[in-house]
């Protein structure tokens, strides 16, 4: 289960890549050069080691030659490599912006009830995190594990075709030992960050959740209390971080094992073959200087391994975000909603938000155009529902409620709200200018409309 969401993940990006497929194939292609210049610098560096040769003296231009081949493949292998980094940039930071704009449309679109209850701070950092893992997945996955794995088959093969098997299966082996050992290890230590994730969101969501109360915080003169619930949650972060460091301490020491066992026993294969005067210090220069080019960007592949678990880990609980489900939604004939004089009707309208304890039953009242109505009642009677209900924020369990003969659940949601204006209970500012807090309410209005809004609330003078 856990495999086929990671790979759901990963193939919902599929489309963003895909919208920049030309892009896309130009990098890949700049990939293949960068790696084909990598592989020629170590036969560049053998052929200039060799044409050093005591015997070879009258060759004397070839070293020079071997030498300025050398310089040109490393300048061309890291000009390739940038060249690509550009290209794809606009690849993964337009998806990065698709993305986390398609979350922030679908968390509108869910229910008042989806926000009572969620927590902030938390779905913060999953948005965070998630768009951060995206960024990475995208890069490295493309640019290092398939690179990774050409230049293993090229070194390979060259190993196989110039040398005796020996070194090419030594090498095989040492690279299928780590990888192995990685995959299992990498495996073992995602419960640990998944963990420290789930710390991390709580305590963002306790410290967040604070602050905005800052002002009952002070009135119950709670600030030491928050601190305490702030750090222990910390305290639950910090346990799951450090058996997280530790077991990513366990992985790199088994590594840098592995490779080490694997390079000391060519090199010392490649030393006897020198002395035996069956290979050149050529030969033994190039081995070295594949293995050494091999075994880093294999390094860094169990760092990107490593890292593509966590991205999934970190993408995981936002793609949750994209799964759920819309509660009120537009019919697919919603028409829009025309307001003639604007008479509310509640028919019969029954509603609750818990099956077990009904807030509305049968309620019907209209309220004719340009009359007012007060609606009356304890706390927890329904009133606030009332006007939710209008909103659609909910839709009725029976019932229907109209606006000049049209029920609002055949008419868009746009056009509904479009229509309404609401002055809350609480006042509640964005943290923006208060210009574009007054434009709030209609953002196509020019700017005399807004000053004319404030002179009209008597707060014109008092702003300037």
């Amino acid at each position: 289960m856990k495999e086929n969401q990671d790979w759901k993940a990963i193939r919902s990006l599929f489309p963003y890549i895909w919208t920049f497929k030309g892009r896309v194939a130009v990098a890949l292609t700049l990939l293949i050069f960068a790696k084909f210049a990598n592989v020629g610098i170590p036969l560049a560096l053998k052929g200039a080691v060799d044409a050093l040769d005591p015997k070879q003296q009258d060759l004397i231009y070839l070293p020079i030659l071997m030498i300025i081949i050398y310089g040109c493949l490393r300048l061309a292998s890291s000009l390739f490599s940038e060249l690509r980094d550009a290209l794809f940039a606009k690849v993964i930071y337009r998806s990065v912006r698709h993305v986390a704009g398609n979350i922030f449309e679908h968390l509108h679109k869910l229910s008042l009830r989806f926000h009572l209850q969620r927590q902030t701070g938390g779905i913060s950092r999953d948005i965070e995190r998630g768009t951060r893992g995206i960024s990475f997945l995208m890069n490295f996955m493309i640019f290092n594990i398939l690179p990774t794995l050409v230049e293993i088959a090229l070194v390979t093969i060259i190993l196989l075709t110039k040398y005796d098997s020996i070194f090419a299966i030594i090498t095989s082996v040492t690279i299928l030992l780590y990888i192995v050992y990685t995959l299992l290890i990498t495996e073992w230590r995602m419960r640990f960050r998944r963990a420290m994730n789930d710390m991390d969101s709580e305590a963002n969501n306790q410290a967040v959740d604070s602050l905005l109360n800052y002002e009952t915080v002070k009135y119950f003169n709670n600030e030491q209390y928050e601190l305490q619930r702030y750090d222990e949650k910390l305290t639950t972060w910090e346990a799951a971080a450090i058996k997280n460091q530790t077991s990513l301490s366990l992985l790199n020491v088994g590594q840098g094992a592995i490779i080490a066992t694997g390079l000391t026993i060519l090199m010392l294969l490649v030393g006897q073959g020198v002395v035996d005067g069956k290979l050149s210090l050529g030969d033994l220069v190039l081995i070295n200087a594949f293995l050494l080019q091999l075994y880093l960007p294999l390094g860094f592949l169990g760092f990107v391994y490593r890292e593509i678990r966590h991205s999934l880990a970190d993408m995981e609980r936002m793609f949750v975000l994209l799964e759920e489900a819309q509660e009120t939604v537009d019919e697919t004939k919603a028409t829009s909603l025309v307001v003639e004089h604007g008479t509310i009707q509640f028919n019969h309208v029954d509603f609750y938000y818990d099956a077990n304890r009904p807030i509305l039953h049968d309620i019907n009242f209209t309220i004719e155009a340009g009359k007012k109505l007060a609606i009356v009642g304890a706390s927890g009677s329904g009133k606030s529902t009332i006007i939710r209900l209008l909103f659609r924020f909910y839709d009725p369990q029976a019932g229907n409620i109209t606006i000049d003969g049209q029920d609002i659940r055949e008419v868009s949601q746009h056009s509904l709200r479009q229509a309404i204006g609401v002055v809350p209970q609480d006042t509640v500012l964005f943290n923006d200018t208060i210009y574009q807090n007054i434009l709030y309410g209609n953002p196509k209005v020019d700017k005399q409309a807004v000053i004319d809004a404030a002179k009209q609330a008597h707060i014109h003078d008092f702003i300037n």
